[in-house]
């Protein structure tokens, strides 16, 4: 269980960090789905760093369970609200939103299998 827990944290994180730092550095490919999503790209840099906070909250967990565990909660509700703002604009391109959301999902439920807060 130990190697899942870290392998499926690790992957997680970076998966989370990658789309951070897309964010954070103004790519073209955030903004665009910001905009797909009615969203202001002020938001960009936030969210952004609420994903970056995610990321580093993921692997600070193998130290610190709780924040690992309130890391995954956190990504969790991140990409719910992902998925809303989707919906609100009757996109169906929701492939990139499923593997992060599975990823994530997924990071939780080895957390929990783990640390043995069942």
């Amino acid at each position: 269980m130990f190697i899942a827990y870290v392998t499926v944290t690790i992957l997680a994180a970076v998966f989370t960090g990658s789309a951070a730092v897309t964010y954070l550095i103004g790519h073209d490919y955030p903004k665009a789905q910001m905009a797909m999503k009615r969203l202001p790209l002020s938001w960009g840099p936030k969210l952004g760093s609420l994903l970056a906070a995610g990321a580093v909250g993921l692997v600070a967990g193998f130290a610190v369970p709780l924040l690992g565990l309130l890391a995954a909660v956190g990504l969790e509700l991140y990409f719910i609200g992902a998925l809303i703002a989707h919906r609100r604009v009757g996109s169906r391109k929701l492939v990139g939103w499923a593997v992060f959301f599975a990823t994530e999902s997924a990071a939780l439920a080895v957390h929990l299998g783990y640390r043995g807060f069942w």
